[in-house]
């Protein structure tokens, strides 16, 4: 039945996105009650793309590979982009299916660091959320705008979502994010661990990383790793960075403080020249929803494989993401 539910949520997000409609234009409901926009709908279906690959992707012994923010693009209207090929920063000795959660204590200027989990039906919640409202994480400020979705800019983001843990007024879980970040950004990867662990009964590496500029007291966003362990991630794995932003609203990610995006702000930033990809040839493979190099040895196994001439980037804004062993 969720199947269904899911393949629904996709259909209608290609007929709103081929419509035309913006977010205002339609909306649904969640089991708490919480009103998701189209283009919510929108969201979850490319994080559904991102995160269930259907292949194995075996994590390194060992990695010295480094998040590096400077190499995330600059936001372009998608909540969310792929980094590190969607391969989390996991390595082997992080396997468990141990339950546990962990996070980081408040720094100076009182801003969460890194929450990690490992999430099993034992560490989610059995009674409805309690009141997180006495929490007042770094930079956060009171300000309601029409053009927000439910009118008030900032949510205190849980790192590790209430869904998956159980915490409630945690501050050292607690963010200054975005409504767009908590519920295009963040939500649909949530959701997806969430529908993964009760219908599994299995265990997801998960960890968020706020990703703060300097001394700012609001992160510019947030690094999101998950990663299936007893199916060595073929039912859940990425590596994404959630912006957060709220378009039409420019932030002061040094304070807090926001208005409303002018019409000569919202042109030069639009106006930033973006780099061509040049086209190039991949292989795709359209059960796993993977692309490769041609020379990958994975290639010669396929039973069905397709050659295209297009770029990386057409192929993951299309819901593929790239072999972990060719890394293409």
């Amino acid at each position: 039945m969720k199947k269904q539910a899911k393949l629904l949520a996709l259909i209608l997000a290609f007929c709103l996105s081929t419509a035309g409609l913006t977010a205002c234009d339609s909306s649904t409901t969640t089991s708490d009650g919480a009103e998701i926009s189209a283009q919510t709908e929108a969201s979850a279906s490319g994080a559904e793309a991102a995160a269930t690959s259907g292949e194995a992707e075996n994590l390194p012994a060992q990695t010295l590979d480094v998040f590096d923010p400077a190499q995330v693009p600059s936001y372009t209207g998608s909540a969310f982009t792929v980094v590190h090929d969607n391969v989390p920063y996991f390595t082997q000795d992080d396997l468990t299916t141990n339950d546990f959660e962990s996070y980081s204590p408040l720094d100076g200027y009182g801003r969460c660091g890194v929450a990690f989990a490992c999430v099993g039906q034992s560490l989610m919640p059995t009674e409805e959320r309690g009141s997180i409202g006495q929490v007042q994480p770094s930079g956060w400020h009171t300000v309601r705008y029409d053009i927000v979705d439910g009118k008030y800019l900032y949510n205190r983001c849980h790192l590790i979502g209430y869904q998956l843990s159980g915490e409630n007024a945690n501050a050292q879980n607690l963010i200054t994010g975005t409504r767009y970040l908590n519920m295009e950004g963040m939500l649909p990867f949530e959701n997806m661990v969430a529908d993964y662990v009760k219908e599994t009964a299995g265990h997801v590496l998960y960890r968020v990383t706020p990703v703060f500029n300097g001394a700012n007291l609001v992160a510019n966003g947030v690094l999101m790793e998950g990663y299936s362990v007893e199916d060595a991630g073929a039912g859940i794995c990425f590596c994404v960075y959630a912006y957060n932003v709220q378009p039409g609203i420019t932030i002061d990610y040094a304070s807090g403080e926001s208005w409303e995006t002018t019409a000569a702000e919202h042109a030069a930033s639009s106006a930033q020249p973006v780099a061509e990809e040049t086209p190039q040839t991949y292989v795709l493979n359209n059960n796993s929803k993977k692309f490769h190099d041609p020379s990958c040895s994975s290639v010669l196994s396929m039973k069905a494989p397709e050659e295209v001439t297009t770029t990386r980037q057409a192929l993951i804004d299309q819901g593929y993401s790239p072999c972990g062993n060719c890394k293409p």
